[in-house]
């Protein structure tokens, strides 16, 4: 029994359908978010399938760079720093938190979220985060499952050719 359960969890991790790989599988979502033009893609099915203004973080408190995995997902977020409940209209996060672990977070401190202030986005605004409007994240908490790889630039290169460095487009 111990053996087959091995085997089991063997093949699983080495299947292409495991979502915490390297780099996205054909069909997975990725998602690359641009710091400098303040824009995110969802690629899915080898496609650009949705570009959508975001605010960054601001000067010294810098939205991390590189690629992360979305390790957390929560409808209503609190807000720990100001102790402010979920569905509260003061509360900065908006109606959807998607945590990525960049800086060994655990997804708890780094997040793709809603806001209270849609008129924050298209700028450098956050303490780190990305933040969409709430209409606009409600959709992508749907679209992207756990485990889906985030890559955060400054670059100035197409969210195309970034997607097809990771093996997203082809």
């Amino acid at each position: 029994m111990k053996i087959a359960l091995l085997s089991f969890l063997s093949l699983l991790i080495a299947s292409p359908i495991w979502p915490l790989g390297e780099n996205p599988t054909p069909g997975d979502p990725f998602i690359i978010v641009n710091v400098a033009s303040h824009e995110l893609a969802v690629i899915q099915d080898g496609d650009i399938k949705e570009v959508m203004r975001v605010a960054t973080g601001k000067l010294g408190d810098e939205t991390p760079l590189g690629t992360f995995m979305i390790t957390v997902k929560a409808i209503n977020p609190y807000y720990r720093k100001k102790n402010i409940p979920g569905g509260d209209p003061a509360n900065p996060l908006g109606t959807r938190w998607i945590g990525f672990d960049a800086n060994e977070t655990e997804g708890r401190t780094y997040g793709i979220h809603g806001t209270n202030r849609p008129e924050s986005i298209g700028y450098a605004v956050t303490a780190g985060c990305i933040r969409l409007p709430n209409e606009s994240v409600e959709r992508l908490f749907n679209e992207v499952p756990l485990g889906t790889r985030v890559h955060i630039t400054n670059q100035n290169h197409s969210f195309e050719m970034i997607a097809r460095e990771f093996g997203a487009i082809h």
